[in-house]
């Protein structure tokens, strides 16, 4: 099946991703083994413009995300962030609404603080930002990315995925949305 074939392809991967969010489970938060695939030299994942992401230690199952080859960096909506130190480490509490237009469905979140940086909007406004690292499951792929946090609510998208997310990981067909396929509800 060719990358332009979308019926059973999207269904297929859209299962893929679902299968590789349920599988984190239990205190740990690490996939079974064998679960997902770790990126490493295998071929490069093709995705559209937009995408359906999980950020499973974050707990967030899917949020719509925005691949965009112009942003440097990638950026997670957050709200009522919180910086304190637990046990000498750096922490940060957030809250996240991983769906468009919807403030009551929330994600209580919790991440180690990695950086803090200065990072320029496509307006040319400068915020000071909150970076974390964490893992990042698009299709059936999964592999460690950098979020800074953000209030992106007037924003079209809940996150923005960025080129160093991007890195050796993904090929993008702009004029394609979804190819990785969209995540299925829970039973």
């Amino acid at each position: 099946m060719s990358r332009h074939d979308t019926g059973q392809r999207v269904v297929a991967e859209a299962t893929g991703l679902h299968l590789a969010t349920a599988l984190y489970t239990g205190k740990s938060k690490k996939p079974r083994e064998g679960a997902l695939r770790q990126r490493s030299s295998r071929r490069k994942l093709w995705v559209g413009w937009r995408e359906w992401v999980s950020l499973p230690e974050l707990g967030i199952q899917s949020v719509k995300a925005k691949v965009d080859t112009g942003a440097l960096t990638s950026a997670l909506h957050a709200v009522h962030i919180h910086r304190y130190r637990e046990g000498g480490v750096e922490q940060v509490a957030f809250d996240v609404h991983p769906v468009q237009r919807d403030a009551h469905q929330t994600v209580h979140c919790r991440a180690k603080v990695l950086d803090e940086r200065l990072v320029s909007s496509s307006t040319g406004h400068r915020e000071q930002r909150i970076v974390i690292r964490t893992p990042l499951v698009v299709g059936d792929q999964l592999w460690p990315v950098e979020l800074t946090l953000t209030n992106r609510a007037t924003m079209g998208f809940r996150m923005l995925l960025g080129r160093r997310a991007m890195g050796r990981h993904l090929v993008v067909n702009p004029a394609a949305s979804y190819l990785a396929g969209v995540p299925l509800a829970e039973p």
